[in-house]
């Protein structure tokens, strides 16, 4: 695994060992930030699930102006913090130890910055089902995006995912291999931002 461009193009990062983890491919996570190219310079990135952080760090390299990682897993946590030490980011990110329901709960998304997110990536565990629609509901609630954030969920290419999730409504859906992409805005009629 390796950040595929931006500031830190071409380093390597670690991964949690064992099966419980599925990092994003190098590959699909490319294809992921040719789309979100357009947006990504100056963004809050909320990375969900984010086991090694690959994807937020990705973010960072690219011009994002701050990632929150939110993970529960002790191992994962161990090697988000190993690959940020060994790519010598030591400031704008914030790791939220614990539950993506409970983060998103609390409604601390602008805790520290006073912003909510414009971009939200999110990849439970493939055999969690529940955590999909329990995580896409909750994003839809008002505070945690900015207006014309997106949200993206990587999925099981077998396994698709609703159309829409409370006020959030598919815009996009890439298949890739074996996985996709589905990306979500709030919908204009929701008037929640």
């Amino acid at each position: 695994m390796r950040i595929i461009a931006g500031t830190f193009r071409s380093r390597s990062l670690a991964a949690p060992a064992g099966l419980s983890t599925r990092p994003t491919s190098d590959r699909l996570r490319e294809t992921l930030f040719n789309v979100l190219t357009p947006s990504i310079r100056g963004a809050a990135f909320l990375d969900l699930y984010a086991g090694s952080g690959a994807v937020g760090m990705e973010a960072l390299s690219r011009g994002a102006r701050s990632v929150t990682f939110v993970e529960r897993a002790p191992a994962a946590l161990a090697v988000l913090r190993g690959n940020l030490t060994k790519l010598g980011i030591v400031a704008g990110f914030r790791i939220q130890p614990g539950g993506v329901g409970a983060y998103l709960r609390r409604g601390t998304a602008g805790e520290k910055t006073g912003a909510a997110f414009d971009l939200v990536f999110l990849d439970p565990p493939y055999d969690a089902a529940q955590e999909y629609e329990t995580t896409l509901n909750l994003l839809g609630t008002k505070g945690t995006l900015a207006a014309g954030a997106l949200v993206i969920a990587e999925h099981r290419r077998k396994v698709g995912l609703e159309e829409s999730y409370g006020n959030l409504k598919r815009t996009r859906l890439l298949e890739q291999g074996d996985a996709s992409l589905s990306f979500y805005a709030v919908s204009e009629a929701s008037g929640v931002e």
